[in-house]
């Protein structure tokens, strides 16, 4: 049953949890990226194990016909979140959060590419205008002159290539999505973190201090809880519907950064955000028009 107000409000706690979740491991201090990966990974399965017992079932969520599936979109998942938190240790919060917006429109030249979707001149043209965004945000670390000798800074790249990994995970869904549960994927994947991630873990040799520990069990749970609440948001609402407030992520990115960090992205990184945002949802606006579906998970 649709019930819009709910599936909007669903949606706008998932964009805070996963706020909580980045300033969760930015207040962790310096750790090893498999150690942020296993913590994010390992927890994030208690809150959706929990809720899978009032719902679904956990055998719905470990339920799969496309074992193979979950394991590419498990590789390149976790491929992806290295670099995002890689890039969350070098750049502002609402700067990753803001290149983050790069996702859809990836998927739409990776879809065009590999799916053979129907691409038209205007979401060509929005494509366009999402990587004006992009040089704008990229202006304050090195600008285009950067770009065209390859000396881009390494949060950027970081933060550009998980957009793209994210947006190969976005078009591989779109295949598992015919058969597997939401519930499925998101267990295996969140899986696939922590096994990985304490893989990593055993060539660092790292001392794990409370500080740490505690933030980072805290990043994981916020991050289950906002994975599930994406899930049960699109439950009840349309994707055209919700895609809207995946924005408002960066409205808690700024709040969030302002007063945990005292950071504040350059005006050239939030105009090229403004312009990324607009190019992204009239993306959206014209797959619902095409009725072109779009995938209920991705990574964060």
């Amino acid at each position: 049953m649709k019930n819009p107000p709910l599936a909007i409000a669903l949606k706008l706690a998932q964009t805070l949890f996963f706020s909580l979740m980045y300033a969760s491991i930015k207040l962790a201090g310096p750790a090893p990226l498999g150690e942020v990966v296993f913590f994010r990974g390992f927890f994030a399965l208690v809150p959706l194990l929990a809720w899978t017992f009032y719902t679904v079932g956990p055998r719905a969520a470990i339920k799969t016909q496309r074992p193979l599936y979950h394991v590419v979109r498990g590789t390149v998942g976790v491929a992806a979140m290295f670099l995002n938190f890689a890039a969350l240790a070098l750049l502002p919060l609402a700067t990753v959060t803001a290149f983050s917006f790069m996702q859809p429109i990836f998927a739409v030249i990776l879809a065009a590419l590999f799916l053979k979707e129907i691409v038209g001149p205007w979401r060509w043209g929005a494509v366009a205008a999402g990587f004006i965004g992009v040089l704008m945000m990229i202006e304050p670390h090195g600008g285009l002159m950067a770009v065209l000798q390859l000396q881009l800074s390494a949060g950027v790249v970081y933060a550009l290539l998980f957009s793209f990994l994210s947006a190969v995970v976005v078009v591989w869904i779109r295949q598992m999505s015919t058969t597997e549960r939401s519930e499925a994927i998101v267990f295996y994947f969140m899986s696939a973190c922590a096994v990985i991630g304490i893989i990593t873990m055993a060539f660092q040799h790292n001392v794990f201090t409370f500080h740490t520990c505690l933030w980072l069990v805290l990043c994981g749970l916020f991050g289950g809880v906002g994975q599930t609440l994406m899930t049960y948001s699109y439950r009840y609402g349309e994707p055209s519907l919700l895609a809207p407030f995946d924005y408002v992520s960066m409205v808690w990115a700024m709040i969030l950064g302002w007063f945990l960090f005292g950071e504040m992205p350059e005006n050239l990184v939030l105009w090229g955000a403004g312009v990324v945002i607009v190019s992204g949802l009239f993306i959206a606006w014209r797959e619902h028009r095409h009725r072109i579906e779009v995938p209920r998970e991705t990574v964060s």
